[in-house]
């Protein structure tokens, strides 16, 4: 058995009998344009349709990425966990392709003496995930069992060699199936996971300077390393492979990628070598498109630090000259952005009470022409201000935006979502006191008029708009 890297958490594993591609994020323009990769794969996805079959763990578009789906043979059958929630299934039969939805933690026969085993990183166990995600209600809501998490990880064996890909699976949400895995496979070849942070933050937090920027860049990163000493520890595999999360910025945003939680392979190869016995456990880097034998332990090519000036360079001359997709759209008025919000105010105060969230931080978002809408999270409605000075409140959350990009956040999860773009670092965000609050940023994923026919065009709809949220909240 034999595994291939190829970008952030895109792997081939593959034996005599089975080639599986997993997590295929191969095309450029993720989270809507920011997120691309370093170096340029020298590969297309096309190359790739010689796989037997295709495994996604979430929904997250640099695992689950439309452009890279759309250029694959769409004969070539999909492997996912069975969520409880059937989005991801949905959007990917959507692309045209079969999908096979994998129970929580059954070993399934591929091809030959190859097995899959797909596993939730919640265990399937609702608390754990709303220990986390705040989303405990969703056991009694939905119609089937299954995982209320985002994410999954998966164990593919052919009897003889045992590969565990973790993919972004958070430790220790993910800890007792981690143990689980362990005790019903015993002996680990390869460990695939998570090493460093893919997340706005701190490059996003616009009210950091820059010093405080790069601090809370090296916190993270060494938090992040830190938590991958813990699944070493767990699996005890014969060989490590840290991966996945690994982008660029582009666009307008290329001047964050200094403060990003992604350090160079070379420094967090330095890292594990001094805090895991090499003796003991091997880590591999590899460089993109090469491979390792579990077999014989051979890599197809030695690992080459890639160079740093070249990576500014290409930065600076390939990457932050591109342009979003939103930054093509006409620019929307103050009154189209207002038109919108008495609707996807319902939806977030639906799942604010839904889910029995409430906070005394006032959200803040920039409209236009200095026109703030600030937002209640505790049922006392929302407003427009002008002038806005943060310290007028004793807790705020500002999200800053492209008003082209809040317009598709307004229209909802068909055009784009709160979650991806601020991951994705279009979300310029400060907050007082400075703390993340899960459960805020839960509610606004809702803040949108999915499900509402909005007439944004008609003035005579901005104008009654306007009147109902000057009262909103009494």
């Amino acid at each position: 058995m034999r595994v291939t890297y190829l970008e952030s958490a895109a792997i081939v594993i593959e034996d005599e009998d089975t080639k599986i591609l997993c997590d295929p994020w191969l095309v450029d323009g993720a989270y809507y344009g920011s997120w691309a990769h370093y170096p340029e794969p020298d590969f297309e996805p096309e190359d790739f349709n010689d796989a037997d079959y295709i495994y996604i763990s979430h929904i997250h578009p640099d695992h689950f990425d439309p452009a890279t789906l759309e250029r694959l043979d769409t004969d070539i059958p999909v492997l996912i966990h069975d969520y409880r929630w059937d989005y991801l299934r949905e959007a990917i039969e959507e692309l045209g392709f079969e999908v096979i939805e994998l129970p929580h933690g059954e070993r399934t026969q591929l091809n030959g003496d190859t097995h899959i085993n797909v596993l939730a990183a919640d265990g399937c166990d609702p608390e754990l995930c709303g220990n986390f995600f705040g989303c405990t209600w969703y056991d009694t809501e939905a119609e089937k069992t299954g995982s209320t998490q985002v994410d999954s990880m998966a164990v593919v064996d052919n009897g003889e060699y045992t590969v565990v890909d973790t993919n972004d699976c958070p430790y220790p949400i993910a800890e007792s199936v981690f143990q689980r895995i362990k005790h019903e496979y015993g002996h680990i070849d390869l460990l695939c996971h998570q090493y460093s942070a893919a997340q706005f933050y701190p490059q996003a937090v616009t009210n950091y300077d820059h010093e405080t920027k790069l601090r809370e860049r090296d916190r993270v990163i060494r938090e992040k390393h830190e938590l991958a000493l813990e699944f070493i520890d767990i699996f005890e595999p014969d060989y490590y492979m840290p991966f996945a999360g690994e982008y660029v910025l582009a666009g307008n945003l290329a001047h964050l990628n200094q403060y990003t939680a992604n350090p160079p392979r070379e420094r967090a190869y330095e890292f594990f070598r001094q805090n895991v016995d090499p003796d003991e456990h091997e880590c591999v880097f590899l460089n993109s498109g090469e491979y390792i034998d579990l077999e014989t332990g051979e890599r197809s090519a030695p690992f080459e630090p890639i160079d740093q000036e070249e990576k500014r360079r290409y930065i600076e001359e390939e990457l932050a000259p591109r342009t979003f997709d939103y930054e093509t759209d006409p620019m929307p008025t103050l009154s189209e952005l207002k038109a919108y919000v008495p609707y996807a105010y319902e939806n977030f105060e639906e799942k604010r009470e839904r889910i029995g969230y409430n906070t005394d931080t006032t959200v803040l978002i920039p409209l236009l022409d200095d026109v703030c809408l600030e937002l209640s999270a505790n049922g006392e409605g929302y407003r427009y201000v002008t002038d806005v000075d943060v310290d007028d409140y004793d807790g705020y959350l500002k999200m800053e935006v492209d008003p082209r990009l809040l317009r598709r956040l307004f229209d909802g999860p068909h055009n784009a979502y709160w979650a991806d773009a601020k991951i994705g670092s279009h979300i310029g965000i400060s907050k007082e006191p400075d703390i993340y609050e899960r459960g805020l940023f839960n509610c606004l994923g809702s803040f949108h008029t999915h499900g509402y026919d909005v007439e944004t065009d008609a003035d005579v709809e901005a104008t009654e708009t306007t009147e109902v949220t000057e009262s909103a909240g009494d």
